[in-house]
Formats: C-alpha cells, sequence, structure tokens
C-alpha cells in the first residue's frame, strides 16, 4: 500500500499517515495538486490532505481539487497540532532573525511571533521541509516551525514549545481514494451544492436537513472558477444512518440546482 502524503516524513499529513496505517510507503508530494493527481492517475492508493484548521478556518482549494479529480472522501481525522520552534542546536530565540515554516502553521502561531517582531516570516511548501533544510544546509540564524517528530527526525533542537496561538489547536485531515467504497459506521457525508437564485432557497435546504434531524455542521460557499462571483455550498451533514441520509439527498435533490456527493465518511480524532 502507498499513501499520498503532502510534504515530507515529520509532517503533520505523516504523522496521520503513521497512526492510520502504521509504517507504510509514502508518496511525498510538494503540493496539494500533485498529491489528487498521484491518487487519481493510481499512483498512490490512497491520500491524506488537510482540509481546515480550527484556528485559520477551511482550505476551500481543496475541495475543488476533490472534485475536479473525481476523488471521494473515505475518511475524516482531527489531529490535535502542537507547533515547536526548532533551529540548529547552540541558538537561542535572540539567535533567529528568519523562521520558515508552511503558511498555515505560521498563521496559527502569529500571536507568538508578536512578541519577537526581529524575525522574518518566510512561507515555504511544509513544515517538515523547512526543518529538513536548515538541517541539511547547516543554517544558522534560521529556524523553522514544525512538529516534534520533525525535530527528532532531522536533529534540531527545540528553542521554544506550543507556539501555537490557542493550545487546543486541531487540523482536520480528509482520506481520498479513487473509487467510492462502503463505510462501516459511517455517520457523516460532504456534499457540494448549488442553489436556487430564488429567495429563500437555501433557508429551505436547511430547514429540510433539520426536519429530517440532519445535523449541518459545517457550511461554507465555494467560488465557481468558471463561472465569476458565482458560488456553490459545500457542507458536512451528520446523521446516525446512512439510509437517513439517503433520504435526506433524495429531498434536497429537489431543491437544488445540482448536488455531488464527495464522500460518506466516519469521523475520528487521533
Amino acid at each position: 500500500m502507498k499513501v499520498a502524503i503532502q510534504g515530507i516524513k515529520g509532517s503533520y499529513h505523516h504523522q496521520v499517515a503513521r497512526q492510520l496505517y502504521g509504517d507504510v510507503a509514502l508518496l511525498e508530494c510538494n503540493s496539494f495538486d500533485q498529491l489528487v493527481i498521484a491518487v487519481a492517475k493510481a499512483d498512490a492508493d490512497t491520500g491524506i490532505m488537510a482540509i481546515g484548521n480550527s484556528i485559520a478556518g477551511s482550505i476551500l482549494p481543496n475541495y475543488t481539487l476533490i472534485k475536479e479529480q473525481g476523488l471521494t472522501i473515505t475518511g475524516e481525522f482531527y489531529l490535535h497540532i502542537k507547533h515547536q520552534l526548532m533551529a540548529l542546536h547552540g541558538q537561542g530565540i535572540k539567535n533567529i532573525e528568519e523562521v520558515q515554516s508552511h503558511p498555515m502553521a505560521l498563521l496559527q502561531c502569529k500571536s507568538f511571533f508578536r512578541k519577537h517582531q526581529h524575525i522574518k516570516l518566510v512561507e515555504t511548501d511544509d513544515t517538515a521541509a523547512a526543518a529538513f533544510r536548515i538541517a541539511k544546509e547547516k543554517k544558522r540564524g534560521v529556524a523553522a516551525v514544525a512538529s516534534t517528530q520533525a525535530a527528532q527526525l532531522y536533529g534540531l533542537k527545540i528553542i521554544s514549545d506550543n507556539i501555537q496561538q490557542v493550545k487546543k489547536n486541531a487540523t482536520r485531515f480528509v482520506v481520498v481514494e479513487k473509487r467510492s467504497r462502503n463505510i462501516d459506521g459511517a455517520n457523516k457525508a460532504t456534499i457540494n451544492f448549488t442553489a436556487g437564485h430564488q429567495p429563500g432557497s437555501l433557508g429551505k435546504i436547511l430547514t429540510t436537513l433539520g426536519g429530517l434531524n440532519i445535523n449541518l455542521s459545517k457550511i461554507q460557499s465555494v467560488p465557481i472558477i468558471e463561472k465569476p462571483f458565482l458560488f456553490s455550498f459545500v457542507a458536512d451533514l451528520e446523521f446516525e444512518s446512512v439510509s437517513q441520509f439517503e433520504l435526506a439527498k433524495l429531498e434536497i435533490g429537489i431543491l437544488v440546482e445540482s448536488l455531488e456527493v464527495l464522500g460518506v465518511y466516519k469521523s475520528h480524532v487521533l
């Protein structure tokens, strides 16, 4: 089995892969685009991708990528995120002039860096990759924001620990596969739909879901790329049984202009 992840060993995506599948073969991807294409082309059996964070919010382009490549969400996992500031040994915070990391990680640590205005923040492709480059190139005066595992893998010293803005910081990851399959105990679905332009059309959809005792845990508008300034909606639905969701799909299907199920799956916390 091969799992595609965004980033390299030591990344948070790698942590999820290890907890789910153990010491599995990895396909390290530089971007989410590369990840979904790898799964769509069967270069990897499955993919793990971040879809949102409790501090920084949803990664909306990833929903579009899943839809464009015709992938299916088969699992959802919440990972508690703890960001560490790390650098070569023999340095302290006063020696650091630049910090490199993924933009989402830097955003989640903005309160910490407000206290250290002398530090320049530089966005990179991946948390663990930033740590790897510092270690490989022996960059002094440069630090990375990454996981404890990254510091251990690449031999860096943790200068400050748990620097995320909110201590209860979690990232939501989804597992994506090329084909849909039945998931035992499925209790959640993600749908993408376009509502009509009549007044109250979205309200009717939400009322229908409530009447079926289905919880709408999230709804967010996503730009329709080929139609400027028009939007579809991505919604997460929580239910007790798949048959309950199937009934809801039929009833709201009458009320919407288009409806696509991105996945029916089970939610887990790691």
